[in-house]
């Protein structure tokens, strides 16, 4: 999360950090789905 001013912050509130890992989370399941149907490609190949 940044504020796109050049600086980045250091202390986050816990909601943010809440918000931060929920979205990390789900960029997570999406790359591990993906790596799922590739695997699967691969092995039609």
């Amino acid at each position: 999360m940044e504020c796109g001013c050049g600086s980045a912050r250091s202390f986050f509130t816990r909601e943010e950090k809440i918000e931060m890992l929920k979205e990390y989370k789900d960029s997570l399941e999406k790359e591990a789905k993906g790596v799922g149907e590739r695997l699967k490609e691969l092995q039609k190949e």
